[in-house]
């Protein structure tokens, strides 16, 4: 990181501040509420990734203390598990960098963190974050089929002859009570990446980042070790019940979210320079309101794993306020 003064902490508060309000308004408007708290990540991103880990912590620790003081002490769990803490942690990973040839590469290059690598540790954050926040919350079958009974309960008020057997509706809590941390899982990864993404871009172009700019078509993949996650949370998930059952949910919606990006990347890589690229991208992303078409670029995403290793002149400068040499494997 850079040489921490009074500055790059006031930066750090003021990331911390824009964060609670962006997040704090997400609770409070519902038309934007999913922009507004993927972008309650962005001034930590950015703070992190240009000024270093120190200024990110200082902005999640003010976001923190402000949600408990302004908000509640659920909203600032919430918002510091699932959003601020893996911001936090993706703006250090995003500036870890190495000497190419200690890795196999060219004399006077830098190599920075594989992006795969990031993605993985950005879906095994999200996880972490939904069982911290699932164990608090006390979520389980019977939070959410009240929220099935209250529904079911309006609709027969409306349409008494519609009124749905007792089977099928135990059935329905409990596809909902699997189904809603697979969502959220996804959906974090989804936004978390797509803040990092543009947090990126924006430091970069600020001069604040050394990281050079990816072609995220070309490098966005999974790291191959996390099909085997994403398997055994698929185990998990259909074959255990309880508890277990909905960790393993919580796992294969944040992976799946992961591979989901992997092929949406796969797909723009594949449309690059042809006629019918725009009318393809805009109907595959149109098509993610079903089920199926995010299934196949699910699939595509767990075809290609690698890990592609950015490239950019320069050499270690032994400066121990560096973060940008710290070594990583």
């Amino acid at each position: 990181m850079k040489t921490l003064n009074a500055r790059t902490l006031l930066i750090g508060a003021l990331s911390g501040v824009a964060a609670f309000a962006l997040a704090y308004a997400a609770g409070v408007t519902v038309l934007f509420s999913t922009l507004l708290a993927a972008a309650s990540a962005l001034p930590i991103l950015i703070a992190g990734l240009g000024y270093g880990l120190v200024p990110a912590i200082v902005g999640i620790v003010v976001a923190g203390a402000l949600g408990l003081a302004l908000a509640s002490p659920f909203f600032a769990l919430y918002t510091l598990a699932v959003t601020l803490i893996p911001a936090g942690w993706l703006s250090h990973l995003g500036n870890l960098a190495r000497p190419a040839s200690e890795i196999g590469g060219p004399d006077g290059q830098m190599a920075w963190y594989p992006l795969a690598d990031i993605m993985m540790h950005l879906c095994a954050a999200v996880t972490l974050a939904l069982i911290v926040v699932g164990a608090v919350a006390g979520y389980g079958p019977d939070t959410t089929g009240q929220v099935i009974d209250a529904v079911i309960d309006a609709l027969n008020s409306e349409n008494p002859e519609l009124a749905l057997e007792p089977v099928l509706i135990a059935q329905y809590k409990a596809m909902f009570a699997v189904l809603l941390p697979m969502v959220q899982g996804a959906t974090s990864v989804i936004l978390l990446f797509v803040a990092f993404h543009f947090a990126s871009r924006i430091a970069i172009a600020s001069g604040l980042s050394n990281r050079p700019r990816e072609d995220v078509a070309v490098a966005l993949r999974m790291n191959t070790n996390a099909i085997f996650v994403f398997l055994a949370a698929l185990v998990v998930t259909f074959f255990f019940g309880g508890p277990i059952g909905l960790i393993g949910a919580a796992c294969l919606g944040a992976f799946g979210g992961g591979f989901l990006l992997s092929g949406l990347a796969r797909m723009h890589f594949a449309a690059r320079g042809k006629s019918w690229a725009v009318p393809v991208i805009i109907l595959s992303y149109l098509s993610l309101i079903f089920t199926f078409p995010a299934l196949v670029f699910v699939v595509m995403g767990l075809l290609d794993t690698r890990r592609a290793i950015a490239l950019s002149p320069g050499a270690p400068t032994n400066n121990d306020d560096d973060e940008r040499n710290e070594p990583w494997t």
